[in-house]
C-alpha cells in the first residue's frame, strides 16, 4: 500500500495539501551562481574565525576549475576528494563542477586498501588530499590507479587566529603533488569555459556498500541534489537568515546535501570544524548561532555528555534533524529535557540523496508501542513509499516489509555496474533492504536490515569486509560478524571467531589485527572466540543465531 492511497499522507506536511515541489534550477552549480548574485557578500563557509563570503568562494572555484583543466582534466573525469570538512572540500566540489567534472567523495578515515577501491572503481584522473592523508595512505597507492595529478592540501589554510589574522601553514612534504593554495593563487582572477551541465548530468558518486557486497558508486544526478536541496528548505523553513552548523561528515550524503547543497541553495552560510568535538561544536554553536543542522545520535548524545554544558549555549540552534541510525526515544526526551529542543527524525539512503522520509518541523513523530520505536516521518514531496512482501505485492498498514521507493531524489543507478543497478533499482524504483511498516495515519517505522549491513553510527559496515581482514591473521580459522545494539553509537560491530588448531589469539590481538586496517568504525569492538561457529546445513554461518546468543 503506498503512503499516498488515501491521502492520509497530506496531513503531516508542513504545508498541508502541498505534496509536490517544482525544481527551480537545472543543476546544483546554477543553485550556487543564484546564491552569488543574490548575496555576494554574505558568508559562504565559517571556519573558526575565517569567513569566506560567497563572492571569494566563486572566484577561489573559478581558479580551482581553471587549475585542473590546465592540469589536463577533462569534462566527465572523475576527481576525488579525501578531506575532513575544511573549507577545500566547496573549492573543489564547485571547482570540478565548473570544469565538468564528477566530484567523488572519499571518507577520510578509509586506509590503504579502502581508498585504492574507490579510486580504481571510479576511474579518477585526479586527487585532492588533505597532506597529512596523502603522506599516511594516498601516497602508498597512487600509481596503482588511473591518478594523473595529485593536488594536496592543509587544513590550516583557511583557519585564522588573534582576532583574523591567518594562522602560519607548516606544510607536509608531499613530493610530485601539487599544492592547492600556490594553484589557486596561480590562477586566481581567471574563469573557466562554460560546460555543457543538465539535470541528468551526474554530479557526484557517494559510494556506499548498498544492500550487497562491496562498494559501489551511486550515481546522483544535479537533479536529485537540486530537488532535496529545496525539500530540506520547504521542510524545515531555511532561507539566508539561518546559520547551518557542519556537524554531518561533508563525504556522507547527509553532509552533501543537509550541508552544502543547502548552502548553495539558501544562501546560508555553512559552519565547518575540521572533525566533530563535542566541546568546540558547543562553543561554536553558542558564538556564531547556528540554527540547524543534520547529524547522527550520536552527535546529540555527546553534546548532552559534554562537561559543564549549559543549556543556553544550544539557544539558538532550534532546527535540529537526526538521521543515519534509530534514535532512542528516552534520548530524544533527555536533549529536550537538557536543553528545551526536540529532535526531529529524518529518513534516507545514499540511494535516495539524503531524505526520502522526515518528520515535518514543529510535529513530533510518535513512538510505536510495539516495537518502541520512534517514526522516521512521512515520504517527502513527490515521494512514493511502498511496503512489501517477498514477492513485491503491497502489504497494508501494521504489516512488515521491505520499503521500496520512488521519487525525484532517487539515483539514476550504480557507477559502470548494470547488473547491481538492475537489482537494487529495477526501472529506476530503490527497493532499499530496509524492512518496516507504515501505521494507519501514513507514519513509517523502521524496524530492521534487509541484509546484514551494520549501521554503526550513521556509517555502513558490510560484515565481509570485516571477516575478509579476520581472516587475514594466521590464527583465524572461521569469522562471522553482526551488528549489535549499543546505547552510543545505535549498533556495533561484534565479531565471532574460531582459531586454527594448535593456534592462539586473544581478542585483544584481532581487534589490533583489524584496527590496523580499517576505518575505524568498522573494526570490532568485541570479538568472542568460539569453538566453532554455528552454520546451516549447506554450511553458511548462522548470523542470526550469532545476534542472539548470550554474550
Amino acid at each position: 500500500m503506498s503512503s499516498y492511497d488515501d491521502k492520509i499522507w497530506l496531513k503531516q506536511y508542513p504545508d498541508p495539501g502541498k505534496s509536490s515541489l517544482e525544481i527551480e534550477f537545472d543543476t546544483a552549480l546554477d543553485m550556487f551562481k543564484s546564491a552569488v548574485a543574490r548575496g555576494p557578500d554574505r558568508d559562504a563557509i565559517r571556519y573558526y574565525d575565517r569567513r569566506i563570503t560567497f563572492r571569494e568562494l566563486d572566484e577561489l572555484s573559478d581558479a580551482f576549475a581553471v587549475g585542473i583543466l590546465d592540469s589536463g582534466f577533462r569534462p566527465g573525469e572523475r576527481l576525488v576528494i579525501y578531506a575532513q570538512n575544511i573549507p577545500q572540500f566547496l573549492i573543489v566540489q564547485l571547482g570540478t563542477w565548473k570544469a565538468g567534472g564528477i566530484a567523488v567523495s572519499a571518507n577520510p578515515m578509509y586506509r590503504s586498501r579502502e581508498l585504492t577501491e574507490i579510486l580504481q572503481d571510479s576511474g579518477a584522473t585526479v586527487l585532492v588530499s588533505m597532506q597529512g592523508l596523502y603522506r599516511d595512505v594516498a601516497s602508498l597507492v597512487v600509481q596503482s590507479t588511473d591518478v594523473r595529478t595529485v593536488i594536496t592540501t592543509s587544513e590550516l589554510e583557511y583557519q585564522s587566529v588573534n582576532g583574523g589574522q591567518l594562522a602560519t601553514v607548516t606544510p607536509i612534504e608531499c613530493p610530485d603533488t601539487i599544492d592547492m593554495a600556490a594553484m589557486l593563487a596561480e590562477f586566481r582572477g581567471q574563469t573557466p569555459q562554460p560546460v555543457d551541465l543538465g539535470p541528468d548530468s551526474i554530479a557526484f558518486l557517494t559510494y556506499t556498500s548498498g544492500t550487497t557486497g562491496p562498494p559501489k558508486g551511486a550515481m546522483t544526478t544535479h537533479r536529485n541534489v537540486v530537488f532535496n536541496a529545496q525539500t530540506y528548505r520547504e521542510w524545515v523553513g531555511l532561507d539566508s537568515t539561518d546559520v547551518i552548523l557542519g556537524v554531518a561528515p561533508l563525504f556522507h550524503i547527509t553532509g552533501l546535501i543537509a550541508h552544502i547543497a543547502i548552502s548553495l541553495l539558501t544562501g546560508a552560510p555553512l559552519i565547518l570544524m575540521g572533525r566533530m568535538d563535542p566541546a568546540e561544536t558547543i562553543r561554536t554553536i553558542e558564538k556564531q548561532r547556528a540554527t540547524f543542522t543534520v547529524g547522527s545520535i550520536t552527535v546529540f548524545i555527546a553534546l548532552m555528555n559534554t562537561p559543564e554544558v549549559q543549556p543556553e549555549s544550544l539557544a539558538s540552534l532550534t532546527k535540529i534533524y537526526s538521521g543515519g541510525a534509530p534514535i532512542p526515544p528516552s534520548t530524544i526526551r533527555a536533549f529536550e529535557e537538557k536543553f528545551g529542543h526536540y529532535i526531529h527524525n529524518i529518513y534516507g539512503l545514499t540511494e535516495t540523496t539524503s531524505p526520502s522520509h522526515g518528520v515535518p518541523f514543529g510535529v513530533r513523530a510518535p513512538v510505536d508501542k510495539t516495537t518502541g520505536a520512534t517514526s522516521v516521518g512521512v515520504p517527502v514531496y513527490d515521494t512514493v513509499v511502498r511496503i512489501v512482501d517477498e514477492n513485491g505485492n503491497d502489504l497494508p498498514p501494521g504489516e512488515i516489509g521491505e520499503l521500496v521507493t520512488a521519487g525525484p531524489q532517487v539515483v539514476a543507478g550504480y557507477w559502470n555496474k548494470p547488473e547491481a543497478t538492475a537489482n537494487a533499482l529495477p526501472g529506476g524504483v530503490l527497493h532499499t533492504g530496509d524492512v518496516g511498516f507504515m501505521d494507519s495515519d501514513g507514519w513509517f517505522y523502521i524496524v530492521d536490515r534487509k541484509k546484514d549491513q551494520i549501521n554503526a553510527s550513521g556509517y555502513k559496515v558490510w560484515p565481509r569486509e570485516v571477516e575478509d581482514v579476520l581472516y587475514e591473521h594466521e590464527a583465524v580459522r572461521e569469522a562471522a560478524v553482526v551488528g549489535v545494539p549499543d546505547e552510543y553509537r545505535g549498533e556495533t560491530v561484534k565479531a565471532f571467531v574460531s582459531l586454527r588448531p594448535g593456534m592462539s589469539a586473544t581478542p585483544e590481538e584481532l581487534i589490533a589485527h583489524c584496527k590496523s586496517q580499517m576505518a575505524a568504525y568498522k573494526y570490532p569492538r568485541e570479538i568472542e572466540i568460539m569453538n566453532d561457529i554455528p552454520k546451516t546445513s549447506t554450511g553458511k554461518l548462522l548470523r542470526r543465531a550469532l545476534r542472539t546468543s548470550p554474550s
